[in-house]
């Protein structure tokens, strides 16, 4: 009996220490369990971040106890210190192409079918674009009688403006807001050009009070209004994209440009933005990442979801793009991202830039008007030769306060589901001056592609 006691109270001791060794690596599965739903959560690996349930309990448990990253919506920008102490630096030399020049008549226009602003562009000719030659002449809108017109007052002013801040407002769609912040310096570097059309201005003119100088110029408060008659396009959105996308074109003399949705108002100097964006990094080209999505194909997917344009002329969209290569993004692209915030670019206007933008305008031009799925294609046919500054989210969010519409876009074409829906007598959901390409029959087979299959990373996107 002496002997049983002790051994009974080493077992007992035994057993107490097996179940702490065994509840402690039960804690550790847990915990490594947890991280790595965390970690797979926000990886950029495709199909890790496929493995995590945005909705689980398990994260919406770590969020109530603030123990899960977010994403920052706005940052401090890592901006200079004084608009007066900023060095301008000397233009950035042009190498490969050394010009670019413009296709200005369009080919196919007849007395029955007036000049397109983008013009009729061939497959073949959209192919060669994307070879760089030492002197390109591609297609970048502004057809002989295709649309777009200024008023001489305003062609005449325009031509002054080597720095520009730019934007635009169409179909009365946002009212001008003031840029804040803006130095005395930039005020006087600067010209603030907000391009609007003829419907625009009406409304505008209802709801406030426009300068007019002695030359014929109109304002409203640091804002030079050029309206831009004959609307290139029937859809607004299209409209839209001619200052954002080929400002170079409205503006041949400017050396500089930021653009700046309508809905906006910049906080901060625009000539501290260069600085940042541009020369700081010697860059000629920058643009924000996208909160949510970094392929093109979850972008196309987002636009059918929220309905912002065609599902079928969306996925048809897509679909060119996957037979001509376009990959989705992978950590492997030399790009942290191939879907961009378009709503704010910075550039400096180089033959390169320059033909970037033209041929985002006719990617743009040909095919459906969300330029977030064409900027990505680009890019990729392109490769090294573009390189650009794709700054983080959360910086782009702090250059400037967001307002909202003055009421909901909309138009028959977004709620299309089926190709046979423009069959029909609703002839108007066609667009007759934009979107051909995707009327015109393609050069290549597309009965067998299939686009790649797409997990929603954020519930927002």
């Amino acid at each position: 009996m002496g002997l049983m006691a002790p051994l009974r109270l080493i077992c007992g001791r035994g057993f107490i220490r097996l179940l702490l060794v065994s509840a402690i690596v039960w804690m550790l599965l847990i915990l490594a369990a947890l991280a790595f739903h965390l970690w797979s959560c926000h990886s950029s690996i495709g199909f890790l971040s496929a493995l995590c349930k945005k909705d689980s309990k398990v994260l919406v448990m770590l969020d109530t106890m603030g123990l899960t990253p977010k994403t920052q919506h706005r940052c401090p920008i890592p901006l200079a210190d004084d608009p007066d102490s900023v060095v301008i630096p000397a233009r950035t030399p042009d190498s490969l192409p050394k010009s670019v020049s413009y296709i200005s008549v369009d080919e196919k226009a007849t007395a029955q079918s007036p000049p397109l602003f983008g013009g009729h562009q061939r497959w073949s000719q959209r192919e060669e674009s994307f070879k760089l030659n030492k002197s390109m002449k591609v297609h970048c809108g502004f057809m002989k009688n295709g649309g777009g017109n200024m008023d001489a007052v305003d062609v005449k002013y325009v031509k002054k403006c080597r720095f520009v801040v730019a934007s635009g407002i169409f179909d009365g769609y946002d009212t001008p807001h003031q840029p804040s912040n803006v130095s005395a310096r930039s005020q006087k570097l600067f010209c603030f050009l907000m391009v609007v059309d003829d419907k625009s201005l009406s409304f505008i003119k209802k709801n406030v009070t426009i300068r007019e100088d002695s030359d014929g110029g109109k304002w409203l408060g640091i804002w030079r209004l050029v309206t831009l008659h004959n609307p290139p396009y029937d859809e607004p959105r299209r409209n839209g994209k001619v200052p954002k996308i080929i400002p170079h074109r409205l503006f041949p003399q400017a050396r500089y440009s930021i653009w700046l949705d309508g809905k906006m108002e910049l906080i901060v100097d625009p000539l501290l933005i260069l600085e940042r964006y541009l020369w700081r990094g010697k860059y000629t080209f920058a643009i924000a990442r996208h909160k949510h999505h970094r392929s093109i194909y979850e972008e196309g997917d987002a636009i059918k979801r929220r309905k912002r344009y065609a599902r079928p002329l969306v996925d048809l969209h897509m679909k060119i793009y996957r037979y001509e290569g376009m990959e989705p993004w992978s950590p492997r692209k030399r790009t942290v991202s191939d879907v961009p915030e378009g709503a704010v670019i910075v550039r400096e206007h180089t033959a390169l830039t320059n033909l970037f933008s033209c041929l985002w305008f006719n990617e743009v031009n040909l095919f459906t008007p969300r330029d977030q799925i064409s900027f990505g294609y680009v890019v990729y046919r392109l490769g090294e030769a573009f390189n650009f500054f794709m700054f983080p989210n959360c910086e782009y969010n702090s250059l400037f306060i967001l307002h909202k519409h003055n009421r909901e876009h909309s138009s028959k074409v977004e709620w299309v589901k089926s190709l046979d829906e423009f069959k029909g007598n609703e002839t108007t959901l066609k667009e007759s001056r934009g979107g051909l390409g995707l009327w015109t029959p393609y050069p290549g087979d597309l009965k067998s592609v299939k686009l790649p299959p797409v997990t929603r990373t954020s519930p927002a996107g």
